[in-house]
């Protein structure tokens, strides 16, 4: 059967820039699948997707202008249904047969086959393939119904429709055009009130034609690029942007690069249809405004690519990404720089207005800011913070080193309380990405200290996976305080997560507290941090602890596996709960030492049987008496314990899981000859009881690593 490649695009007015990737990628999958699903493709055939500011478009090889037949097999009824007692067609079956377009004739050719517990009539046909018209049709209708569009318009149609500018259709941006090519021949299609061509519009100002006629569906990219002045490629276009940034950049000269931002770059790629990439400047005495203002200002409102030097400071250069490219662009760099220079005047206007304020003197700005209609305001929070923050503190090493002591706990209290504050500044209204940031400058402008001015800049972080975490432990404290307000403060009034709906981003700040307490190395215990940060609430909620530490470890937990560890690896050193979370990596890596050992199988389903014996038994008392002992099992076993345990134990102590647990592993045989040959539930009360409390010991120093039962298959 003959094959062509086809080419379909939808013209339209400009789309949503942050969707137009996706919306392309929907486009092409979507009609790819249908034209699939109906036969029209081969096995062989590829799609590949197209999107600029104005077209979706779809270029798909090997589509068949006819699908094959085929066989089809379509269950009627039930043979009881369908046939009499003699074995007659029923009026139902013949009805049925009918509407199929079938005669009686056909009864004897049907088939029957077990349907469940019931016998069934079975009718075999050849559908008819479907013709490429058809089958565009019912899939072009499917990828626009499909399309994720942000916000959907509606427009009137001024052609093609019963009342000309009464009927209206709705789309993500009115539609102009319709192109459906199958080699060199139109599809006669139609969608959005528009019917198919060959004829595309080129670049607004720069086309070489209008329109631009397509001769053949393998012509559309090159036939836009040449007489449309067109990159219909987002991905095509995307790499020209990156490699003229590039060019731009060394250009300048001195080493300095334009700022990474792939969520720019993929903006920028879907405004311009041909990329020009020119250099522009500001006057340097902005450049005394903190650099992330100027970024924030220049990428989100301007979309222009800030230039660093080399250590990464601001210069007074940047990137502007051109839809044209004029013989003189004097006026469009003049024209963008003309641009950008309020912007970079309101923020040196906000930094200089703020810094007219010290961050202590807006504290009590705060009591009028509600935070929740439950937990109060951002006063009360602040207070709150500064609780917990004065709690961990006074757990840490540092509180108890008189020489640092006071000066540690003072800049803990500082940074807490001043933390929120650059809230009520100029510079955060207008950015709120910036708060924190801000705080941090302001700090430093108010002479509280670089520890103090880097905990209010760090106290969010981290922020999102492979975030930094905070710099100093100042600054680690008071982040710990503020996720464990939010965690805390949200657990005790019953506001959870759901589903996929966070609101208060709890599963991130759980997240954030692992990682400051697994990489920072704390020698804070979980529940601990948990139970000194319940009070600061008072009666404002009910005590989370139990539901917010499963919580916490049910983050570790997803994220240990993430990282590679199996699921049983996991489950056996989560399930002691242990409370340094720093530690947790190192029982991980003992555990997996372990599995590898020969003696790990049985071990692991000893400390599983010892498991359910002991949960039968009740409450066990691990005491043992020698003088009870009748068997050389249970007297081998203890002799072994009494001389591995002990070193076991110092090897934990010390630290050195691994070495601890491999000790252990020399028990198997001693174990596996207690449960062969002695009865641990004996019938005299006194042994049975001096039996449980051997295994008692001996399952208290197998699971001090992590809960080897876990293990077992």
């Amino acid at each position: 059967m003959t094959t062509q490649n086809l080419l379909i695009e939808l013209f339209v007015e400009e789309l949503p820039p942050k969707a137009l990737q996706k919306l392309g990628d929907a486009f092409s999958s979507v009609l790819f699948e249908q034209l699939k699903a109906q036969g029209l493709t081969a096995a062989d055939s590829a799609v590949t997707a197209y999107a600029s500011p104005r077209r979706l478009a779809a270029h798909i090889t090997a589509v068949s202008a006819l699908a094959a037949d085929k066989a089809v097999q379509q269950k009627l009824m039930p043979v009881a249904v369908g046939l009499d007692a003699n074995g007659n067609a029923t009026p139902a079956l013949l009805k049925k047969l009918q509407a199929l377009g079938a005669g009686p004739e056909t009864v004897a050719q049907l088939k029957r086959a077990p349907d469940g517990k019931a016998e069934a009539l079975f009718y075999d046909s050849i559908a008819k393939g479907a013709s490429l018209v058809d089958g565009l049709q019912k899939a072009l209708s499917e990828a626009i119904v499909k399309l994720p569009i942000p916000k959907v318009m509606s427009y009137q149609l001024e052609t093609d429709c019963e009342l000309p500018g009464w009927s209206s259709v709705n789309f993500v941006r009115p539609a102009h055009s319709l192109v459906a090519l199958h080699g060199s021949t139109v599809v006669p299609v139609k969608a959005l009130g528009l019917t198919a061509g060959n004829s595309t519009q080129g670049h607004r100002f720069e086309a070489r034609v209008s329109p631009v006629v397509l001769a053949h569906a393998d012509m559309y990219a090159d036939t836009l690029a040449k007489d449309g002045a067109v990159i219909a490629s987002f991905t095509e276009r995307r790499a020209e942007i990156a490699r003229q940034l590039e060019a731009a950049a060394a250009k300048v000269g001195g080493g300095v690069k334009a700022i990474e931002d792939a969520a720019l770059l993929d903006e920028v790629t879907a405004l311009v249809e041909r990329p020009n990439v020119l250099v522009c400047e500001f006057e340097k005495q902005f450049l005394d405004v903190p650099q992330e203002c100027l970024i924030l200002t220049m990428k989100a409102n301007q979309k222009y690519f800030p230039l660093l030097d080399a250590a990464g400071k601001l210069t007074h250069k940047f990137l502007v990404v051109s839809n044209i490219t004029p013989d003189d662009a004097s006026a469009v760099t003049g024209g963008n720089e003309r641009v950008v220079r309020p912007r970079l005047a309101d923020a040196k206007f906000f930094f200089d207005q703020d810094r007219k304020k010290t961050l202590a003197s807006r504290v009590e700005g705060l009591a009028k800011v509600v935070y929740h209609n439950k937990l109060g305001t951002q006063g009360e929070r602040t207070d709150r913070v500064r609780a917990i923050a004065k709690g961990i503190a006074a757990l840490l090493p540092q509180a108890k080193d008189a020489a640092v002591n006071t000066e540690f706990m003072q800049a803990v209290d500082t940074a807490a309380q001043l933390a929120k504050t650059d809230l009520l500044t100029d510079m955060v209204g207008e950015f709120p990405e910036l708060q924190g940031i801000m705080g941090g400058y302001y700090a430093r402008h108010d002479g509280l200290g670089e520890d103090v001015a880097q905990a209010i800049e760090d106290h969010y972080k981290p922020r999102f996976a492979g975030d930094a975490l905070p710099r100093n432990t100042v600054g680690v404290v008071v982040a710990l305080a503020d996720k464990l307000e939010t965690l805390v403060g949200m657990f005790g009034i019953g506001n959870l997560p759901t589903g996929d709906k966070d609101p208060f981003a709890l599963r991130r700040h759980a997240l954030g507290v692992v990682r400051m307490l697994s990489e920072a190395n704390l020698d804070v215990g979980l529940d601990a941090l948990i139970a000194q940060a319940v009070p600061a609430f008072g009666d404002k909620i009910t005590d989370p602890a139990a539901a917010l530490t499963s919580f916490i470890y049910d983050r570790l937990s997803g994220g240990l596996r993430e990282h590679g560890y199996s699921a049983q690896e996991v489950e056996a050193v989560l399930a002691l709960r242990p409370q340094r979370l720093s530690d947790v990596a190192k029982r991980l890596t003992a555990v997996r030492a372990f599995a590898a050992l020969p003696e790990s199988p049985a071990l692991a389903a000893a400390n599983k049987r010892i498991g359910n014996v002991l949960k039968k038994a009740g409450e066990v008392d691990a005491h043992v008496n020698t003088a009870l002992f009748k068997e050389d099992a249970e007297q081998a076993l203890y002799a072994v314990m009494q001389k591995l345990l002990p070193e076991s134990e110092a090897q934990f102590n010390a630290g050195d899981y691994t070495a601890s647990l491999q000790t252990l592993a020399t028990l198997r045989s001693p174990v596996d000859a207690f449960f062969d040959d002695v009865m641990v539930n004996a019938e005299e009360m006194d042994l049975r009881l001096n039996r449980q409390g051997l295994l008692k010991c001996l399952h208290m120093a197998m699971n001090r690593v992590a809960d080897l039962s876990a293990l077992a298959s």
